[in-house]
């Protein structure tokens, strides 16, 4: 295989986690990227051992151990009360249960490791300012074209550019992401900022009628990641740098518990974005172009599993390019092994949105008993366990 070269558009979370399987089996791979320099964009990721075991069979393993938090477990929080439920254990529980730990990481630091050990360990640096416009098979490959003209071939490509994906209409026609009435606001906050009781390295859901919160520390601990979600019709700013205020920010939230607001008012920066929604789409794979990461399956935020399921692809791709003797054998294969599971990862992500997100929780004679009700032991081990228990290392190619 030492003259086949597999080409990657996009060098994000995706791109980099497949480039690195594939080097780890020996292939020669290229990565395309169209931006002109790779920053710290994003916030805050979830990658739970589904995806750790992943990364730590990479060999990143202490370079992430560095920039991660260990989390201790996960709750729920009554939005106007601040009443806490148990969602489950993590540390040592989570290890004993599924063999690799849950980890909340920054996506830039995560980007960082993933980028320097592409760096040292391939050929061939990311080349940037080099957007794919343009991708066709044939039965010697796949040939593609730059936005600067140039003509490139491969053995095979791989999309990975993201959820406004070129390569994605161009394979499976116009299907524009749809706004789905939902307004994320993002920050962080310094964590030395905060009281002693919002410095706990827990991740907590608090969920409220028609809009719920995210909290979870990154970078070592030093950040508090915060995310609000929020139903709001008719606004459909696309961009993930789009500065709000925080009078804004609290015409939204104000009304919450008093941690929420405090969160929300020592946010440095607050980002808002329009969450964005596809319907699972098969025609990932033809011939020697395949889709990967959230150009094949775009999905809202609601399970945590956005980033997981990026890296379940890289292991899984590369593990079926290894195995079979043409590309589009490859490619139709990792298709066939990650449609159902992605599709069942987004179409339960979009429940989560209605489940964090009730009516009843405006109520408070029912809210407790809805609450103690969605989020009981059994419900929760059905919800998380089959997402957690994955191993893409493993599953039959």
């Amino acid at each position: 295989m030492s003259d086949k070269r597999i080409a990657i558009a996009g060098a994000g979370i995706a791109g980099l986690a497949t480039a690195l399987s594939l080097l780890q089996l020996g292939w020669k791979v290229d990565v395309y990227e169209q931006a002109s320099q790779l920053g710290e964009v994003g916030a805050g990721l979830q990658i739970s051992p589904n995806g750790t075991r992943i990364l730590q069979s990479l060999g990143l393993d202490n370079a992430l151990r560095q920039v991660v938090s260990q989390a201790q477990g996960k709750e729920i929080r009554m939005w106007n009360t601040g009443q806490r439920w148990k969602l489950f254990d993590l540390g040592d529980d989570c290890l004993s249960r599924f063999g690799a730990p849950y980890w909340m990481v920054h996506r830039g630091d995560l980007h960082k490791v993933l980028l320097e050990a592409f760096n040292a360990r391939s050929d061939a640096p990311v080349r940037l300012n080099a957007r794919v416009v343009s991708a066709h098979s044939s039965a010697d490959g796949a040939s593609f074209k730059l936005q600067d003209g140039s003509q490139h071939t491969a053995y095979g490509l791989i999309a990975a550019d993201g959820v406004h994906s070129v390569l994605r209409e161009q394979l499976l026609g116009e299907d524009k992401a749809q706004f789905t009435g939902l307004l994320a606001w993002r920050g962080l906050v310094p964590v030395q900022s905060l009281a002693a009781h919002l410095q706990a390295p827990v991740g907590t859901n608090w969920v409220g009628p028609g809009a719920h919160v995210i909290t979870y520390p990154v970078r070592g601990g030093q950040l508090m990641n915060v995310v609000g979600i929020i139903e709001k019709e008719g606004w459909q700013g696309e961009s993930w740098t789009e500065q709000g205020t925080h009078e804004e920010l609290l015409q939204d939230f104000g009304h919450w518990h008093e941690d929420v607001c405090t969160l929300m008012r020592k946010i440095e920066q607050p980002f808002k974005w329009a969450l964005l929604g596809r319907k699972p789409q098969k025609g990932w794979a033809q011939g020697a172009i395949c889709l990967a990461g959230d150009s094949a399956h775009p999905t809202l935020p609601f399970l945590a599993q956005g980033a997981n399921m990026a890296i379940e692809d890289a292991a899984v791709m590369a593990r079926c390019l290894d195995a079979y003797s043409t590309a589009p054998e490859a490619f139709s294969k990792f298709e066939d092994l990650r449609w159902q599971r992605t599709a069942d990862i987004v179409n339960r992500s979009s429940d989560n949105a209605k489940r964090f997100h009730n009516p009843q929780l405006s109520d408070a004679n029912k809210a407790v008993d809805y609450v103690s009700a969605e989020w009981e032991p059994e419900k929760v081990r059905r919800r998380y366990d089959w997402l957690f228990e994955y191993d893409a290392l493993k599953v039959a190619v």
